[in-house]
């Protein structure tokens, strides 16, 4: 399946390419997971190969990104290990259901969520760019653990989109900026997929020559991302616009999908 898969030799720098942009986009963002599960169905993979063969490249874009990130930027887990876990444990669950559930109810889902984000983003944009460590009441834990939860479901059972929840709770939630939920996020995502991507093996829903073409543009995109992110003085500012740009083409993307599943 690889050899005709890759036949044709330019769908080759093409993956590397979508894994590129997706590592930059999930490092700065999240949702890069559309970028490379597009392309991932351009080459003809079943979307549940597709979802599974997704989060090669996802681990070690989480890898790169996270190390250079606490290289170069203080994260601070105080207080944090309890959702940490909570989210990794969502994820085993989430990982499990992946081939079950109905794809239309899951993109009409996801397009609904964006839009409340980007709502969010867009009338809370104070929040975004500015730092909250001092002074903002953060959520409970009887809401926080709960939550953190339910994203881990839907980070294993899809990526795409799972960053820009994570964010939107680390930063509206727990009070951080962004560049240290940034941090947090990329710790995450790294933890949850060793599990999410385990379940997916263990159902023979890889493809880990395809996998790893994306994870070599991945890894590229995603220290240069956080190399940007850590030491660019006005990341939180391009960051914020990102966020909005990538909400409205998953919007887009999401509602799509749905629509044509109908």
């Amino acid at each position: 399946m690889v050899e005709s898969l890759f036949s044709t030799w330019y769908l080759i720098p093409l993956t590397i390419l979508a894994g590129f942009i997706a590592g930059i986009i999930n490092t700065l963002a999240g949702s890069g997971s559309v970028v490379t599960l597009a392309m991932l169905s351009l080459l003809g993979l079943p979307s549940t190969l597709a979802n599974g063969t997704n989060r090669i490249g996802v681990l070690f874009q989480s890898f790169v990104g996270f190390t250079t990130y606490k290289k170069k930027a203080v994260i601070d887990l105080t207080n944090r290990k309890s959702m940490v876990v909570s989210c990794v444990l969502g994820s085993i669950v989430g990982s499990q259901i992946a081939v079950e559930i109905d794809e239309f109810y899951l993109n009409l889902f996801l397009a609904i969520t964006m839009v409340f984000l980007l709502g969010a983003i867009l009338f809370n944009s104070k929040k975004w760019l500015v730092d909250h460590s001092n002074g903002q009441k953060k959520m409970s834990k009887l809401i926080g653990l709960p939550l953190f939860f339910l994203i881990g479901i839907y980070g294993g059972f899809l990526q795409a989109g799972v960053g820009i929840l994570l964010l939107s709770s680390l930063i509206l939630g727990q009070g951080m900026n962004l560049k240290e939920a940034n941090g947090i996020k990329l710790l995450i995502v790294l933890l949850y997929t060793v599990p999410s991507l385990f379940i997916f093996f263990m159902n023979d829903q890889l493809i880990w020559m395809i996998g790893l073409f994306l994870a070599i543009g991945q890894v590229v995109g995603a220290y240069i991302a956080a190399s940007f992110a850590t030491q660019f003085p006005n990341a939180n500012f391009y960051i914020h616009k990102l966020l909005i740009g990538i909400l409205i083409l998953s919007i887009f993307r999401f509602g799509s999908l749905a629509y044509g599943a109908m």
